[in-house]
């Protein structure tokens, strides 16, 4: 009896220290949206100034993976690493299914298009390494993912993809 109980616990104690080992952005989230995948490294050289500049081609795609549920983005709080946020002010729906681009720069805000704009010229992701977090209207974190260049994109395009 003892020499089981003691595996027991080893083995419980194994379990333990294996669930804590792993990382907050491997955590998958009780949400129906989540990262689809980010241009982290806009294409040619960095410009953020706002006329001329390619701020709009970086972007956080972001799916709603439900499908039966709309969600509503009023609310919803995209941060990096650095505290630098983006809250969606204003309603904007996704269906099942859908999808929105999260862009840098100024442009007009669209459902039918599925983008809505930072109105900020300033580049938010790092192009070496950085974590996304996705926070709910609720406050409650609806997805994170961290990214190396190195690690994460082994193509160096700067696109990577999370959720298929």
């Amino acid at each position: 009896m003892r020499i089981r109980l003691v595996a027991t616990t080893a083995v419980a104690a194994g379990a333990l220290t294996a669930l804590s080992a792993v990382p907050a952005q491997a955590a998958e989230y009780n949400s129906a949206l989540k990262i689809r995948g980010i241009q982290y490294d806009a294409p040619g050289s960095d410009s953020n100034r706002c006329s001329g500049g390619n701020t709009a081609q970086e972007y956080l795609t972001i799916k709603n993976y439900s499908r039966s549920t709309t969600v509503n983005l009023k609310g919803y709080v995209v941060k990096d690493a650095a505290g630098n946020k983006f809250t969606f002010t204003a309603n904007h729906t996704l269906q099942p299914g859908d999808y929105v681009k999260l862009r840098g720069g100024n442009g007009a805000d669209s459902d039918a298009k599925n983008v809505v704009y930072r109105d900020n010229c300033n580049f938010m992701w790092n192009n070496d390494k950085d974590t996304i977090y996705v926070y709910k209207s609720s406050g409650s974190r609806a997805d994170v993912h961290s990214y190396t260049r190195s690690g994460s994109d082994p193509d160096r395009n700067g696109y990577i993809t999370y959720h298929g």
